[in-house]
């Protein structure tokens, strides 16, 4: 039987490709048109598994989804690192130069800025995903309009690539989650990630984060947001790599004493790194 995994975007999405390439092609996605939506299909239990992008290399952290994350019951389970090629499509038959408009996903279009600066005349238009901007193109056969979206987008609605790989920056990477409610028990794991509130005191963090580095954990991202509704609070969210996992037991009870809310958002073996 074919695990459900839940995703963001539609068929051809960067989140499909990224769920193939976890869990093989023996999957069912059920489409998600947002994030919210996403955890929502999780917490009714209408998926197995989630992928989730959480950062990119070029536009940052995706902010919301950690607090999503946050406050649900889900678990990381796993992650995986995608490239991201950026390209431009439209009908076949035409050149930039006829395009008006196009559209994608606004962080697409953030990674592609440079690109559309040759072309001033061109207006950016953010919709909810790439390949449905592309899909869009086919099914209602809009000319002079473009999407910005992958390769696998551009074969799967028959759409002609006008220009490849229009994003700013080569060493384009997408980071996703893998999810699920329920976490494999794993004795491989070798990364975590954490969130918590470290005391409204002078050097609290500072300690919590040194108690960290005395146990040789290799704090690979850092994050905060505010606490709503308590001005000039944080939760901080933290993942960290080790290779003994003793040494990160050790360190979650030091740390205990000196953090408020602190919760495991998943233990897990870390994707290995795109070059």
């Amino acid at each position: 039987m074919s695990k459900k995994v839940a995703i963001q975007g539609f068929e051809a999405s960067f989140h499909e490709i990224a769920a193939i390439q976890y869990f093989g092609n023996d999957i069912t996605t059920v489409e998600c048109a947002t994030f919210p939506k996403l955890f929502e299909v999780m917490k009714k239990g209408e998926a197995d598994y989630a992928l989730c992008a959480i950062e990119n290399a070029l536009a940052g952290a995706i902010l919301p989804n950690y607090a999503y994350l946050r406050n649900s019951d889900l678990k990381v389970i796993g992650e995986i690192y995608l490239r991201i090629e950026m390209n431009l499509m439209a009908l076949p038959g035409q050149t930039i130069d006829q395009i008006d408009e196009v559209h994608s996903h606004p962080m697409a279009i953030l990674q592609c800025r440079g690109f559309f600066d040759q072309y001033p005349d061109i207006q950016l238009v953010e919709s909810d995903d790439t390949a449905l901007s592309a899909k869009e193109i086919k099914e209602h056969h809009i000319k002079r309009r473009g999407a910005i979206a992958s390769k696998r987008a551009a074969e799967l609605f028959e759409l002609e690539i006008l220009a490849a790989d229009i994003h700013d920056n080569k060493r384009n990477f997408t980071r996703f989650l893998v999810l699920s409610k329920n976490a494999p028990e794993n004795n491989s794991i070798n990364k975590a990630s954490l969130s918590f509130r470290a005391h409204h005191s002078p050097g609290s963090l500072a300690k919590v984060l040194t108690i960290m580095g005395n146990y040789q954990l290799n704090l690979t991202k850092i994050q905060s947001l505010p606490v709503v509704g308590e001005e000039w609070r944080y939760y901080m969210y933290v993942d960290v790599e080790f290779e003994q996992a003793d040494n990160y037991r050790k360190m979650l009870e030091e740390i205990a004493p000196l953090t408020t809310e602190l919760k495991i958002l998943g233990e897990y073996q870390q994707a290995p790194k795109l070059s």
